[in-house]
């Protein structure tokens, strides 16, 4: 997550898995790629930005009912980086304002633990959901190492 004291970098899903959701950049792990490596990769990829330095805030778990596998999610704060963000393909970037950071549009999760990383908080989190939008049931932690 792209954030300074006022404003953060979320991007407009535009294609495949969470379509017309803002969303922080990600994705998946390329054969041989470390997390770290990949969240690197992708931001760049998604936005045009380089991040000068990594820092790990959170590991969130997700289980949607119906499939049988789960999906681990590394959270990082980015403050230190280089470049505009720029439209892809996949995501359309903008900058909000912290109190006006748009959770109607967003994953219902969103609303719990983004505020513990713009606080400057570790977490450990997971989250249950049903149909990909409804959130049955979480479970959120602050910790002090991940």
């Amino acid at each position: 997550m792209l954030h300074n004291d006022t404003h953060i970098l979320l991007g407009m899903k535009k294609r495949g898995f969470a379509t017309g959701k803002w969303n922080g950049y990600g994705g998946k792990l390329m054969k041989g790629e470390t997390v770290d490596q990949a969240a690197v990769r992708e931001l760049e990829e998604e936005s045009g930005i380089v991040m000068k330095e990594l820092n790990k805030r959170g590991i969130l778990t997700f289980i949607m009912d119906g499939i049988d596998e789960t999906w681990d999610c590394h959270v990082y704060a980015v403050n230190d980086f280089r470049g505009e963000a720029v439209e892809t393909e996949e995501m359309r970037p903008q900058w909000f304002k912290l109190d006006e950071i748009p959770f109607h549009l967003m994953w219902t999760d969103d609303k719990l633990w983004l505020p513990m990383l713009l606080a400057g908080k570790k977490f450990k989190g997971t989250f249950r959901f049903k149909d990909n939008d409804a959130m049955l049931e979480h479970e959120l932690n602050e910790v002090s190492e991940l």
